[in-house]
C-alpha cells in the first residue's frame, strides 16, 4: 500500500498453546523475549479506544510496565464515556466531561492516531489511515482487536440521506445544534405546517439510547421554548418509535415500566409497534402510513460490528470475530478479540454470545489484556466468565431507573445510584461532571447553538467507528 509507514521490527513466531490450552509456557515466551538477554521489549497493539480496548491496554500496561511496549490505535486521542453522551446532546454536560485524554488515563501507552483499515495477520502488521489522510503502521508480537460498532442501518429508503446516527461527540452536538435551530427559526415563521414540523423530533429506536435522549430531549426544548416568544402555544412535539412492544426491550421489566411513566409524564409520543418506513427532506412515513412532517430524525436502532472485522477473512458469527472463552482468536494465537467486535461465548447461557454491553467490553477487555500478559509468559490465562449485576438508566431531571443486585430502583434513589456509578466507572474528569451536574440543578439548561459540526459532517452511511457501540450501562 503506498504510502505506509512504520517499518515492524524483527517479528517473533507466534507463541504455541500450551498441551492443556489453557495457557502458554512461560519458558518459551522467556526465552523469546529475555528482559536479560537484551533482546526487544514484546510489542501489544490494541485497536481500538473504547470501553474494551482502554481497559486491554492498561491491564497489559499495569502487568509489563516498560518491559513491553503497549500501542493503542485510536482516531481520537480520547475516550468517549458513551453512557452520558445523551446529557451532552441535551445541555447538562460540557462534551469535554466525557472525553478523557487516554495519554493522561494510559501514562505509558504509546498512542497512535488513526483508523485502521487494514490487518495482515501474515505479516503481522497493522495499518491505518491518521487524521491528516496519510498512512501509518506497525507490527506487533499480540493484537488486541477492540474495534466496536458502528451504527446498524436498515434498508429503508431516505434513512441515510435524512437521519442522524448517535454514536459520538460530533453527532451530539449536531443533534443539540440541531434541536435549538429548529425551535427558534420556528419562532420565527408565519407558516403553522413550517412551525409544526420544525417543532417535532423523531426519535428512531426505544432501546437505552432511544430512551435516555426522548427523556431528556423535552428538557432541553422545553427550557428553550419559555425563552421564545414567538412559540407561545406552540407544542414541541416528541415522538419515540419502536417495532418491540415496549421500551428498553431486552431489559427488566420494571426498568421499562419506569421509563415509559417518565416518557409520557413529559409528553413523549411512545409509538411501540411501530417504526419508519420511509424518510424524506420534509418528514417521515410510518410503518402505519401515517406521515408525520419533522426536519430532526435521530436514528437509534442500534449497532453493528466494525467493518473493519469483516474484512480480517476470518469465521465470525452474527458478524462479530469467532474466539473461544479465552478471547483467543482461533488459529491465531498471537491474536484476541473482546467488546462489540468479537463474539465471545456466554457461559452462563450455553449455545449463545454476550450482549454488547459496556459491561461485558469492561470485562472483556481486561481479561484480554491478562490474558495477553499470560501468553507473553506473565500469568495464567483465564476463561470469561460474568453475571450481570444490573442496569442504570438516566431519565433526566430527578428522574432515573436502577436494578443494582436485581433490586428495582426510581425516582431519587435510582437518581443517586446512577449518578455515583457514573463517577465511579469514568477513568477521569469526575469532580467536572459533578460541578456540571450542581450546576444543571440550580441554573437555566444553556441554549444556543455553536454550529460546530455542519450536517454533512455527520452521515449516518459513513458512521465513524472512532468509538465502541452505544451500550446499555451495566453495573459491574
Amino acid at each position: 500500500m503506498p504510502g505506509r509507514r512504520g517499518i515492524s521490527r524483527g517479528l517473533v513466531a507466534p507463541v504455541a498453546d500450551s498441551a492443556a490450552g489453557v495457557g502458554y509456557p512461560a519458558d518459551m515466551a522467556l526465552s523469546q523475549y529475555g528482559s536479560d538477554s537484551g533482546n526487544r521489549r514484546p510489542r501489544v497493539v490494541v485497536v481500538g479506544g473504547g470501553f474494551a480496548g482502554f481497559q486491554a491496554a492498561g491491564s497489559v500496561r499495569r502487568r509489563w510496565g516498560d518491559a513491553a511496549e503497549v500501542v493503542l490505535v485510536n482516531p481520537t486521542d480520547y475516550f468517549l464515556y458513551l453512557p452520558l453522551l445523551p446529557e451532552v446532546a441535551t445541555g447538562v454536560l460540557e462534551p469535554r466531561r466525557i472525553t478523557v485524554s487516554l495519554p493522561a488515563a494510559l501514562p505509558g501507552v504509546r498512542l497512535a492516531l488513526g483508523e485502521v483499515d487494514g490487518v495482515d495477520l501474515e505479516r503481522r502488521r497493522v495499518e491505518w489511515a491518521d487524521p491528516e489522510g496519510g498512512r501509518g503502521g506497525i507490527g506487533y508480537d499480540r493484537l488486541v482487536l477492540a474495534a466496536g460498532s458502528v451504527n446498524k442501518l436498515l434498508p429503508i429508503p431516505g434513512v441515510t440521506e435524512h437521519a442522524h446516527g448517535f454514536r459520538g461527540i460530533p453527532e451530539a452536538l449536531h443533534l443539540r445544534d440541531q434541536v435549538i435551530r429548529q425551535l427558534e427559526m420556528a419562532a420565527t415563521s408565519d407558516d403553522p405546517d413550517e412551525r409544526t414540523a420544525r417543532c417535532t423530533i423523531v426519535v428512531v429506536g426505544a432501546g437505552y439510547t432511544g430512551t435516555e435522549v426522548a427523556a431528556l430531549g423535552p428538557l432541553l426544548t422545553d427550557s428553550l421554548a419559555r425563552r421564545l416568544p414567538g412559540l407561545r402555544g406552540q407544542r414541541v412535539r416528541w415522538l419515540l418509535l419502536d417495532v418491540a412492544d415496549r421500551v428498553l426491550p431486552g431489559l427488566d421489566e420494571r426498568l421499562a415500566r419506569t421509563a415509559d411513566r417518565v416518557l409520557r409524564e413529559r409528553g413523549v409520543e411512545v409509538r411501540t409497534g411501530e417504526s419508519v418506513q420511509e424518510a424524506h427532506a420534509d418528514g417521515v412515513r410510518l410503518s402505519t402510513g401515517e406521515e408525520v412532517p419533522t426536519r430532526t430524525i435521530v436514528w437509534c436502532v442500534g449497532v453493528r460490528p466494525d467493518p473493519l472485522v469483516e474484512g480480517l477473512g476470518l469465521a465470525t458469527r452474527q458478524g462479530r470475530l469467532v474466539v473461544d472463552e479465552y478471547l483467543r482468536v482461533p488459529g491465531h494465537p498471537d491474536v484476541f478479540a473482546c467488546g462489540d467486535a468479537a463474539a465471545v461465548p456466554d457461559s452462563t447461557r450455553p449455545g449463545e454470545l454476550t450482549a454488547m454491553t459496556a459491561q461485558h467490553a469492561v470485562r472483556q477487555g481486561r481479561l484480554a489484556g491478562r490474558n495477553v500478559s499470560a501468553s507473553l509468559g506473565r500469568g495464567p490465562s483465564r476463561r470469561y466468565r460474568h453475571h450481570d449485576l444490573g442496569f442504570v438508566v438516566e431519565l433526566g431531571g430527578r428522574e432515573a431507573a436502577a436494578n443494582p443486585l436485581r433490586v428495582p430502583l426510581s425516582g431519587l434513589p435510582a437518581k443517586a445510584v446512577t449518578r455515583g456509578y457514573h463517577l465511579l466507572s469514568m477513568p477521569g474528569n469526575r469532580v467536572r461532571t459533578a460541578a456540571d451536574w450542581a450546576i444543571d440543578a440550580v441554573q437555566q439548561r444553556q441554549t444556543v447553538q455553536l454550529g460546530l459540526v455542519p450536517h454533512h459532517a455527520v452521515p449516518l452511511e459513513s458512521s465513524s467507528p472512532e468509538v465502541p457501540g452505544r451500550w446499555p450501562t451495566q453495573i459491574r
